[in-house]
């Protein structure tokens, strides 16, 4: 179906000028049976859904013209080249390196299209012919003295992305000290007469790159990454009470009496929901999540509300906390420390014992909880039936099993309609106090961590459905349906491996991808299968349109559970209480309708900005770790491959890259179909999933680069998969052929620039880190 589908298109785009009934489509394409004329007039209205294809007056079909020129984002390679993303069901426009305007990654820029694409086996072509906004502002990077015509010194670039260029300072700024680590605004750009150069001032020193911390606030710096409150912001803060006032409370159910307690992780001090649960006497379960009232506090238009919104989110980096609001709130107020009232916002459901909540409310209260528990305690009382804590908690002990009961009942019902559970391994880096890492573990997520997500995704569904049904503006999370194109490649993907997905590809429900996922588990294709599914989904993101959670497989979702960490959260608050005091009368809806868009954008970028942050400094300090283990042997999985090489991943999570220069068993070949190397002569092949032991060869923190070697190569499985005859050795490399430094990551392949980005660990249907843990994903 899909190269019929492509057929079509592509007559269509070489008569773009004309259009066609569809049985004259059909006899000019050859396809005159009354089966291919069905197929024809499937394909077609899938093309017009994709608007591919348009109907004319006349009742005819007609490839929609392509545009003349586009605005997107740049995205280049080391070679020169590079790729402008415009619209996510679209083929990214390729720009040769003579035709950049020397564009830098990221920047907002004009294409014009100098060549259309032609469907599924090249995309358009392009020539950037203006720059609209640049991605870069500042630079950060350590200073050297150097004496250059009016430059007083360069800053030594360690962003990847930049690593290709130079940047000379000014002297208009500060004049820093050797080693220092400095940030510097860019006062020159890339230019035809100096290409790989940039100039500017030095503003400000981060510190001595050698002093403790230094490292990981330079990414902080890097991203941009607000992380010093304004003095206007820490004044409002500090005139807030610490306590409950009277006041406060009018209007407000109070439930102090009912037994509400906290889970989070054992360094967890921004406590933001607290939960509760009980059996009803008509077999039903109540269900109270109550949240921390952050909005009580930030109000709208205030330092703290405008701080808040600047930051979008807390960033929770190795050893530190980026928080979006002061502690004085964080850790204090608006945490529900144990004991003390609290001002909060509840949901408060019945769920019946199929998992469908069949009543609630949702309104202000006053709460007081009853026990600051930790996961690692709840999980001795429920797993492990640990007689110590069982007994300190006998009062709490009945709850929890309720808990865990309705938890079970949750996770079935979210497993029947088709919720997609990813179980990727995450660490915790463990540092000194200097910040150097010293081990990395692996945390386990047991069933007192899955029972308060299961409760968090109730509520947070509820609330969405509350306000989508009541028809007034609102805050989402959604996760849109991934692109039909992409999940067909997937499908053929799996196909090679024999793996069918059952079901309309052109309709693809989440149950379709649950079933592939479930049918491959515990297989060696389990991790494979994973990665590339994960690629062919989109990317949650906030929205004032509820178009429902693909990977939760449900109709409403919103982000209501983590106000002091997000900013989304605080605005759903509101949004909550706006409504709760006024209607949903036209004025009342008035309100927040023309924010919302900008607030669902705003905070959707500072999201992707704080998860970027997390995992660089995650990536550097696991670098960092690795320093010490130079030499020595361990065991990994393959978890990418390229026509490069090798990425593989330990078990600690740490991943690295065995480059083909160092296969030097054999001349490998990139199989594209099966996503594997082969050896030319012995014929051992390496794909995603498979075992290996590798040996650590070599470090380089700053650009936090891990590369490995295979110690035993000739026990690689052997397939009976055929490379290319030996005189076409285009696509191979061999260690001692090949002259490329093995810094050279990319091979220049136009599709690179999507594997790599989906290289990350990022779940494009996750919500991001919730706590320092992670551990409510959605």
């Amino acid at each position: 179906m899909a190269e019929i589908k492509e057929q079509i298109l592509q007559y269509l785009q070489a008569h773009s000028n004309q259009g066609f009934a569809a049985e004259t489509l059909g006899s000019n394409l050859g396809m005159n049976s009354a089966d291919e004329f069905t197929s024809l007039i499937q394909m077609l209205a899938q093309l017009e859904r994709e608007g591919k294809v348009e109907v004319t007056d006349l009742g005819e079909f007609k490839a929609v013209a392509q545009p003349q020129q586009v605005t997107g984002i740049f995205h280049g390679n080391p070679k020169g080249f590079g790729f402008v993303a415009y619209d996510e069901n679209q083929a990214d426009v390729y720009v040769n390196a003579d035709h950049t305007m020397h564009a830098l990654n990221g920047d907002e820029v004009v294409v014009k299209i100098l060549r259309p694409g032609n469907g599924k086996e090249q995309g358009p072509e392009g020539q950037v012919t203006e720059i609209i906004t640049h991605s870069y502002t500042r630079v950060v990077g350590e200073f050297k003295h150097l004496t250059m015509g009016n430059f007083i010194g360069e800053i030594i670039l360690k962003d990847k992305k930049l690593a290709n260029y130079k940047f000379y300072v000014t002297d208009q700024g500060i004049n820093p000290q050797d080693n220092d680590v400095v940030t510097g605004t860019i006062a020159t750009y890339p230019n035809d007469d100096a290409p790989q150069v940039m100039t500017g001032p030095a503003m400000e020193v981060v510190g001595n790159k050698d002093e403790p911390g230094v490292d990981i606030l330079s990414v902080v710096y890097a991203h941009d990454v607000p992380h010093e409150f304004p003095e206007e912001a820490l004044a409002q803060a500090d005139l807030i009470p610490e306590t409950v006032q009277p006041e406060e409370k009018l209007g407000r159910p109070d439930l102090t009496d009912q037994p509400l307690i906290t889970i989070d992780s054992i360094e967890s001090k921004d406590l933001d929901d607290a939960v509760v649960a009980w059996r009803l006497d008509n077999g039903n379960y109540h269900l109270g999540v109550h949240i921390a009232d952050v909005s009580h506090y930030v109000r709208p238009g205030t330092p703290l509300d405008e701080e808040a919104y600047r930051r979008g989110t807390s960033v929770y980096l190795t050893d530190r906390v980026i928080p979006m609001l002061p502690k004085k709130l964080s850790n204090g107020i608006c945490s529900l420390n144990p004991n003390e009232e609290r001002l909060a916002m509840s949901c408060e459901m019945e769920i019946d014992p199929q998992g469908n909540v069949v009543n609630h409310k949702i309104f202000p209260s006053v709460i007081r909880s009853h026990a600051r528990m930790t996961y690692k305690a709840v999980n001795l009382i429920l797993e492990s039936h640990d007689e110590k804590t069982r007994a300190e908690y006998q009062d709490l002990v009945p709850m929890f099993e309720t808990m865990a009961d309705l938890h079970r009942i949750l996770l079935k019902h979210r497993q029947h309609r088709g919720a997609i559970d990813f179980e990727a391994p995450e660490a915790k880096i463990i540092v000194d106090d200097f910040g150097h890492p010293i081990d990395i573990e692996v945390r386990e997520r047991g069933l007192s961590e899955r029972m308060i997500e299961s409760f968090m995704l109730a509520a947070n569904e509820t609330v969405a459905k509350h306000y989508d049904q009541m028809h007034v503006p609102f805050l989402y999370r959604i996760h849109e349906h991934p692109d039909s194109e992409r999940i067909r490649n997937f499908a053929e993907f799996l196909s090679v491996f024999g793996i069918q997905m059952k079901g309309d590809l052109n309709n693809v429900q989440p149950k379709m991808l649950q079933n592939v996922l479930k049918d491959v588990a515990g297989t060696p294709e389990e991790q494979m299968v994973q990665v590339m599914m994960l690629r062919s989904m989109q990317q949650a993101k906030y929205s004032d349109e509820e178009r429902g959670h693909f990977g939760l497989g449900a109709q409403y979702y919103t982000h209501f559970t983590s106000p002091i960490r997000r900013y989304p959260d605080t605005t759903v608050h509101r949004l909550i209480k706006w409504y709760y005091d006024h209607g949903k009368g036209e004025e009342a809806k008035a309100k927040y309708r023309d924010r919302l868009s900008e607030i669902a954008e705003h905070t959707s970028v500072t999201e992707r900005r704080g998860i970027d942050t997390e995992r660089d400094v995650d990536s550097l300090k696991k670098a960092e770790y690795m320093e010490d283990h130079v030499g020595e042997t361990f065991d990994a999985v393959v978890s990418s491959v390229m026509k490069f090489g090798l990425f593989v991943s330990l078990p600690n999570t740490v991943e690295g890259l065995i480059h083909i220069s160092v296969m030097k068993d054999d001349f490998y070949e990139y199989v594209e179909k099966h996503m594997a190397l082969v050896g030319r002569s012995h014929h051992h092949i390496f794909q995603i999933g498979q075992p290996v032991k590798v040996k650590l060869l070599r470090v380089d923190k700053d650009l936090r680069e891990v590369d490995f070697e295979l110690v035993n190569p000739r026990e690689a499985p052997v397939t009976k998969l055929r490379v290319p005859k030996a005189d076409d050795r285009r696509g191979g490399r061999r260690g001692p052929r090949n002259t490329h430094s093995s810094r050279n990551r990319d091979n220049g392949n136009r599709n690179n620039r999507q594997i790599n980005r989906g290289q990350a660990r990022h779940r494009p249907h996750d919500d991001g880190p919730q706590k320092r843990d992670r551990r409510r994903r959605h």
